[in-house]
């Protein structure tokens, strides 16, 4: 059930972060003359559709029998694929020169309409951490930005062991089942995370833990008993200090818990702009780091194949592996990540939406002919050589790249398919 509802909730993120990305070249391109020809949510096949009657400017129910044919006006329509949404302009193509199409508008105009698919992205992320800073934000990179001078922090507790492993350290330490770990090695913890960044640093090494347990039913005194004679006792709360000797890292455990703790929220005020601005700016650039790393071990994995050394050979094996660890489709966003975030509530799945828009607008800057970083490349280019680009070589140059983005996400998928199962 948690996986069904997780890919219920990835399905309509990405569909919506996508029409809101389509949204944005809806705006620009209605902004700066450019005709739309019809903008839908969803993709074909079509389930249903209205016209606007560009005289009356009233909407219409477009009959089914009328879908193949050209209309005058705007249509809006709702499609059966849940997988995004798209706007489709007149005349696409760069020398379209007729009036109203987007090949007539001027650079600037396209420059505008192309990138504001990206910027809608980028807003919608702010917009989402907007939110978040100031109702709860999670901290989910490390050295995640903040102001500190205007950060509070609540929904914080100390870390619960949920299991005691046989023969491990924590067992002959002492430790029992629902234990509070308060303190490791004098050192106060709030997250499993804590405890185990602490232990890592005390391999083989004896530790302090502070725990809180509670006790056995103490009884209470007659005058203290109530009158309905009911439970002669009540539960107390005692701390310990519970010493275990850690494994060395060729364990396969170092202390032998399983643990769970709530997770840290962090509220601004005045600051939750800044935060959100701040934030959207960091993500963009650990997303184009990122993007960079696979790029770098993707090439370089795929040269070191072709070397003759066995050693070189094993670093590019490595290399790609890294490569295709780093990365994951449309199956692992929605079949594997989403029902993650969507079980650890509305919050991360928040942080999880504004972290996707932040990537689809990162990825749509990028020089491929394409996404919109491309087109507009291709249309600069061939602007600054003074030199038509024609109709047949930029479907040529950009159905190609098409081709090639199809087969990659193709390879993700199947990647996908094998770690989901």
């Amino acid at each position: 059930m948690d996986i069904f509802v997780g890919v219920i909730v990835g399905l309509l993120v990405l569909m919506t972060l996508v029409t809101l990305h389509e949204l944005g070249h809806f705006i620009a391109a209605r902004r700066n003359g450019v005709r739309v020809l019809e903008f839908g949510i969803g993709f074909p096949p079509r389930a249903i559709a209205w016209v606007k009657d560009p005289k009356t400017k009233k909407w219409t129910r477009l009959k089914k029998s009328e879908w193949d044919k050209p209309q005058k006006g705007l249509i809006f329509s709702f499609n059966w694929l849940p997988i995004g949404g798209f706007c489709q302009m007149d005349g696409e193509s760069a020398n379209d020169i007729r009036k109203g199409t987007f090949g007539n508008a001027r650079f600037w105009a396209k420059t505008k309409i192309l990138f504001a698919g990206v910027a809608m992205n980028w807003l919608t992320a702010f917009i989402i951490l907007l939110v978040l800073s100031l109702t709860g934000l999670p901290k989910m990179i490390p050295n995640q930005f903040s102001v500190q001078s205007d950060e509070s922090v609540f929904n914080r507790s100390h870390v619960t062991v949920t299991e005691v492993l046989d023969d491990s350290p924590a067992k002959a330490a002492g430790f029992e089942k629902n234990d509070v770990i308060v303190a490791v090695a004098g050192e106060e913890v709030f997250a499993s995370s804590d405890v185990s960044k602490i232990n890592s640093a005390h391999v083989g090494e004896e530790v302090v833990y502070t725990v809180s347990r509670a006790s056995n039913c103490e009884l209470k005194t007659p005058e203290e008993t109530p009158a309905d004679g009911e439970a002669n006792c009540e539960n107390k709360e005692e701390e310990l200090l519970l010493t275990a000797k850690l494994n060395n890292s060729d364990a396969e455990y170092l202390l032998g818990i399983t643990m769970s703790s709530s997770q840290e929220l962090y509220r601004y005020t005045w600051s939750a702009p800044v935060v959100a601005a701040g934030l959207t700016v960091q993500l963009t650039g650990e997303t184009l780091k990122g993007v960079g790393e696979l790029i770098g071990n993707l090439v370089s994995g795929a040269f070191k194949q072709l070397n003759p050394d066995d050693n070189t050979r094993a670093e590019g094996r490595a290399a790609l592996e890294s490569a295709g660890e780093s990365v994951s489709g449309p199956v692992g966003i929605i079949g594997v990540i989403f029902p993650a975030f969507t079980s650890a509530g509305v919050t991360n799945v928040a942080y999880l939406a504004a972290l996707i828009s932040v990537s689809l607008a990162c990825m749509n800057v990028l020089p491929i002919p394409a996404l919109d970083g491309g087109r507009w490349l291709l249309i600069a280019i061939f602007k600054l050589r003074k030199k038509e680009l024609s109709k047949e070589l930029e479907e040529k140059i950009v159905s190609r790249a098409f081709l090639v983005l199809l087969i990659l996400i193709a390879l993700i998928t199947i990647l996908d398919i094998t770690r989901f199962f």
